[in-house]
């Protein structure tokens, strides 16, 4: 049975309620139908999908997405930044704690893409490290087009404000530098 969509001209199976690429994007429902479909479940399989696809470009290059977040945070400090203050502004993104941060920073420098010199010292990425950093920020840049296809500046706006606000009505925290 084929529903058809006035409202957007689309039409979707009912018997296929999932989406797949494979043809032209078709969204599950009639917009009739996407009204009353749970938000919790879409959010995370939007995000674990997402997610995934930029963690396999990330490791197809040698990196984990921490690994990836650090190289960013140290990219344009000349003279480094310290440890502490690099772990702190990404602790955040974790839901397991700050421990696998600084094992992601060891591995880092024992690839020699980061240094630091002292226990103490400041983390410095090294030119192994950026000329890797702006190869994979190119491929980044491709990933985001790829996840952002046939979705304008405001479409995507507006759906960052509605899940924000849904964040906000549960009394939810939610940050991003």
């Amino acid at each position: 049975m084929t529903n058809t969509d006035t409202n957007t001209n689309v039409s979707t199976d009912s018997k296929a309620n999932t989406i797949a690429k494979g043809g032209p994007f078709s969204p599950s429902h009639s917009d009739a139908e996407l009204v009353n479909q749970p938000i919790g479940y879409w959010s995370s399989a939007a995000g674990k999908a997402v997610v995934h696809h930029i963690r396999t470009m990330l490791a197809e290059n040698g990196l984990t997405q921490p690994q990836w977040w650090v190289l960013n945070q140290l990219a344009g400090h000349e003279a480094g930044r310290d440890r502490k203050e690099v772990v702190e502004v990404l602790r955040g993104y974790l839901e397991f704690g700050e421990g696998p941060l600084h094992h992601d920073i060891d591995a880092l420098i024992g690839r020699g893409l980061l240094t630091q010199e002292t226990q103490d010292g400041p983390l410095r990425i090294t030119e192994a490290g950026t000329a890797l950093r702006q190869r994979v920020a190119a491929l980044q840049q491709r990933t985001r087009e790829e996840i952002h296809e046939g979705i304008d500046d405001a479409d995507y706006v507006r759906a960052l404000k509605v899940l924000q606000r849904m964040i906000y009505n549960v009394d939810g925290h939610a940050w991003h530098h």
